[in-house]
């Protein structure tokens, strides 16, 4: 990567985004030493404004930032680093040093959870149940809850519909799941289409 130290005094922005959701987790700064070390390790490591000294994310929390992609912008002075964020990124404990209003990305996270469900079945779990039922269960459910959505959209309330549309969306996520999809192709299909 061709990146631009020059222009900001020897450091550049880095913006740290979890690499499943796509949520914003924080922002720091990396000088040459600090990028040659998260290549180097795989691991982010920030060039500390406040210390002055190199700072590896997660050095005392065991939080640490695993690289999964990086991507430089345009003008190459600026990085984006998808990660896998071994707990909260934030000192407070939060999973983001931005207070969102809610989690904007839950449902990828729901999508995760699902299939964390299915690698690693929870006994009494919901998904567990269903999965066990088999794929014709999973189908009927679906199909169940599409049609509950289109009764609550003619007949009930704004909030009956939010709560039927919510098991749709749910039980398609455990459907995609259970038949090796991810919402990742179904955004990518979506694309093309709009293409």
């Amino acid at each position: 990567m061709n990146i631009d130290f020059n222009k900001t005094d020897g450091l550049v922005p880095v913006i740290i985004q979890d690499e499943q959701t796509l949520e914003v987790l924080m922002l720091g700064y990396m000088n040459q030493e600090a990028y040659d070390k998260t290549v180097q390790e795989n691991v982010v490591t920030f060039f500390s404004r406040s210390k002055q000294r190199l700072w590896t994310k997660g050095e005392t929390s065991q939080n640490f930032l695993h690289v999964k992609s990086m991507h430089i912008d345009c003008d190459n002075d600026t990085l984006l680093i998808k990660v896998k964020a071994d707990g909260p990124t934030c000192h407070t404990g939060s999973r983001s040093c931005f207070q969102t209003e809610y989690n904007q990305n839950f449902i990828n996270e729901l999508e995760n959870i699902i299939a964390d469900r299915y690698e690693n079945p929870v006994e009494g779990s919901y998904v567990n149940k269903l999965r066990n039922k088999g794929l014709k269960k999973i189908t009927q459910k679906v199909g169940e809850e599409g049609v509950e959505v289109v009764i609550a959209a003619l007949h009930e309330t704004e909030v009956e519909l939010i709560d039927e549309s919510s098991d749709l969306v749910f039980h398609l996520l455990v459907l995609l799941r259970e038949k090796g999809l991810s919402l990742q192709q179904i955004a990518k299909n979506l694309e093309e289409r709009h293409k």
